[in-house]
């Protein structure tokens, strides 16, 4: 169980390392958003290092433990593995990072740049993984899990720990999935605090097919997302979260994320993923709506993206 104690841990522990990117309060109106008006804040967490929330993770992973001659090892759809490999850069450790065809060029030449070996293995992350821990069983480096360590999530954690910080609590949360580490940190923070909605694309429905059927199940991934949110299964940790905290899930298609995607583009040249705008997808769709005038906060999880796919 991950609890507050485990994130101001893991908050104290990484502030050399990560930026406290800020957030944005706009009305509802800013963001072409009908209905009744309420707040909206934005927390842009795309600006973070190395591009996306899982720096704060990954930089928590490595300076909890100790860290082998071989270095780090980690399979990812695109994220993980750049965090990772900057965090195994800033503390001088070698870093294999292990993805799916699947990866976007914009990511992969990022890895490359921070210069980690590479391995291009398998369809989706799932089979990157089972490569990544073959390798890792060989060479006997740090395995930092994309999602599902406690570190990562506590890691994850120090993000709503930082926006209550900012701006308080709000009165609901929205924040994207795939393996689950982000929205497992996020209520392990706010313990039922707020109303946690979690967003999956349709191509990728992890907790919302375990949540229908009372435990994790396998899923097929496809989808405009699915380099970023394309576990094959929702993590056990972020399974365990969500059995004592309770977590609305709702399945969004590709064409309101990439509306989502275009208006933060065209409006506020914010270039991000498509995982990043889920949650403006699931209001602008209508796939959800707060009940009244309230405080809404949406994570705007990663912009490891070319912008000019955004055109």
């Amino acid at each position: 169980m991950i609890t507050a104690a485990d994130i101001e841990a893991a908050a104290e522990r990484i502030a050399p390392h990560v930026r406290r990117t800020p957030s944005w309060v706009l009305p509802s109106a800013a963001l072409q958003i009908d209905g009744p008006p309420f707040e909206l804040w934005l927390k842009l967490e795309q600006l973070q290092v190395s591009g996306s929330f899982k720096a704060r993770g990954m930089f928590n992973r490595l300076l909890a433990n100790p860290i082998p001659a071989a270095g780090v090892i980690a399979a990812s759809g695109g994220n993980a593995g750049i965090a990772a490999a900057t965090a195994a850069r800033a503390l001088g450790v070698p870093a294999e990072i292990f993805v799916p065809t699947v990866i976007s060029p914009a990511k992969r030449e990022r890895l490359e740049g921070l210069g980690a070996r590479v391995v291009v293995t398998g369809a989706v992350y799932a089979e990157a993984l089972a490569a990544c821990e073959q390798r890792q069983r060989e060479t006997g480096a740090l395995m930092t899990h994309a999602y599902d360590q406690p570190e990562v999530l506590a890691g994850a954690g120090t993000l709503a720990r930082e926006i209550e910080h900012q701006l308080g609590v709000p009165d609901a949360l929205l924040v994207s999935v795939g393996g689950g580490g982000l929205v497992g940190g996020i209520a392990s923070w706010f313990g039922g605090r707020t109303q946690v909605v979690a967003l999956e694309p349709q191509g990728a429905p992890t907790l919302h097919r375990a949540l229908a059927a009372g435990e994790p199940v396998d899923v097929e991934v496809s989808g405009l997302a699915a380099d970023a949110l394309g576990a094959r299964r929702i993590g056990a940790l972020a399974w365990e979260v969500a059995q004592r905290h309770p977590i609305t899930s709702l399945l969004l298609d590709d064409s309101a994320i990439r509306d989502a995607q275009r208006l933060l583009w065209q409006s506020f040249k914010l270039a991000v993923e498509p995982a990043a705008a889920l949650p403006l997808a699931a209001l602008r769709s209508g796939a959800w709506r707060p009940r009244e005038a309230q405080r809404i906060c949406l994570i705007v999880c990663g912009a490891n993206v070319d912008p000019a796919t955004l055109a």
